[in-house]
């Protein structure tokens, strides 16, 4: 997740920051972290088939960028997928569900890539019980091309305004192969509301809001030594951090200027929104959830075919004490048959988003 450069002006505020970032000089032109971002380049472009889909699949959508996945190659055509349980979310996910959403885009990912080079893919969910491995997939050659692989390097998490568009009405119903698909206007308001309010209550809970600020990476050299987490780095963002005004202490300063700013503009980010996409499933178990993050990254991929974008927002499904009022909201609207409600998401028209950094392959495989 990159924090945007309009976000983080509201964030610290004031015209201070660009006289700040004027006094960098040519440090603030080579802020690319090229090395975290080389994984987008290598996707496709290994011999082992597993391999090939693998460096697909880490670049699948994840909740915080954490990545959980650890992979062990078996034989000549198999792998277990585990859940790295030194990621997590203990404040904000406290039951791993989101993370186990993002372990199944991972895999529909996986899958997909595989399809793409001629091959199948035959999963396993949890062949343990849900307290082992997440999954155990074994390769064979005779796959057929999913159109939705072709989108899969251009998926982005779009996180900013959307334009004032309607999302049509023909592309709604072919999303809701995907999803439940939310156009009418009493339904979206409702989730700008709610989805403020979620917010709201995650960002001034101190514990919840620290968690992200532990996982942002600061600038290129932090980007570039851990590249997962919330990324914060570009000229403008490392110009600030340069003169002191952008720091880990500011962003968790309620009291300053630039915070309540930063409420205003997530606000006027939410209110650009034209309509809602939210998964649900009937139960709630691992599987369930597995299921959820593959249907989550087709979703996301159908949108990108189609132009349009998609930025999750599902604080109000988060299980700690303080986001049950939002938890309850948010299933009597979208799931008020009992239900649970797996993913939301803003949808809309958006701005071209840049990439997010990703471990290599390489650190995400494992011999144990």
């Amino acid at each position: 997740m990159t924090l945007s450069r309009r976000k983080t002006l509201a964030l610290i505020g004031g015209g201070t920051v660009l006289a700040a970032a004027a006094t960098v000089g040519t440090f603030a032109t080579t802020r690319t972290p090229t090395r975290a971002l080389e994984p987008w380049t290598l996707a496709g472009s290994y011999d082992d088939p597993r391999l090939n889909a693998l460096s697909y699949a880490l670049l699948a959508p994840n909740p915080h960028n954490l990545q959980p996945w650890k992979v062990r190659l078996e034989g000549a055509d198999a792998l277990t997928l585990h859940h790295d349980t030194s990621r997590r979310l203990p404040e904000t996910d406290p039951f791993d569900r989101q993370i186990v959403i993002g372990l199944g885009c991972f895999l529909e990912q996986m899958v997909l890539a595989a399809g793409a080079a001629g091959h199948t893919v035959s999963i396993t969910e949890f062949p343990e019980g849900e307290g082992g491995p997440v999954a155990h997939a074994v390769f064979n050659e005779g796959g057929s091309v999913d159109p939705l692989s072709a989108h899969m390097l251009d998926r982005r998490s779009c996180k900013e305004p959307f334009e004032d568009r309607v999302v049509p009405a023909h592309l709604a119903t072919e999303l809701a192969k995907f999803a439940n698909i939310h156009t009418d206007t009493p339904t979206v308001d409702a989730l700008k509301e709610l989805t403020f309010e979620a917010w709201m209550t995650e960002t001034m809970t101190p514990r919840t809001m620290q968690e992200s600020i532990d996982l942002m990476r600061m600038g290129k050299a932090e980007i570039n030594a851990t590249p997962d987490g919330i990324d914060m780095g570009g000229m403008f963002l490392e110009s600030l951090m340069v003169a002191g005004i952008l720091t880990r202490a500011s962003l968790a300063d309620q009291e300053s200027r630039g915070f309540q700013e930063g409420i205003t503009i997530y606000r006027t980010m939410l209110e650009a929104t034209p309509a809602y996409a939210a998964l649900t499933s009937a139960t709630n178990t691992r599987v369930d959830q597995i299921d959820a993050g593959r249907a989550w990254l087709r979703l996301n991929l159908a949108t990108t075919r189609m132009g349009l974008s998609l930025h999750p927002v599902s604080q109000a499904l988060q299980e700690y004490p303080e986001m049950k009022p939002h938890y309850d909201a948010a299933h009597a609207l979208l799931a008020p048959e009992g239900h649970t409600v797996q993913m939301l998401g803003r949808l809309g028209y958006g701005p071209v988003i840049p990439r997010t950094p990703r471990w290599p392959l390489e650190a995400k495989l494992s011999d144990a």
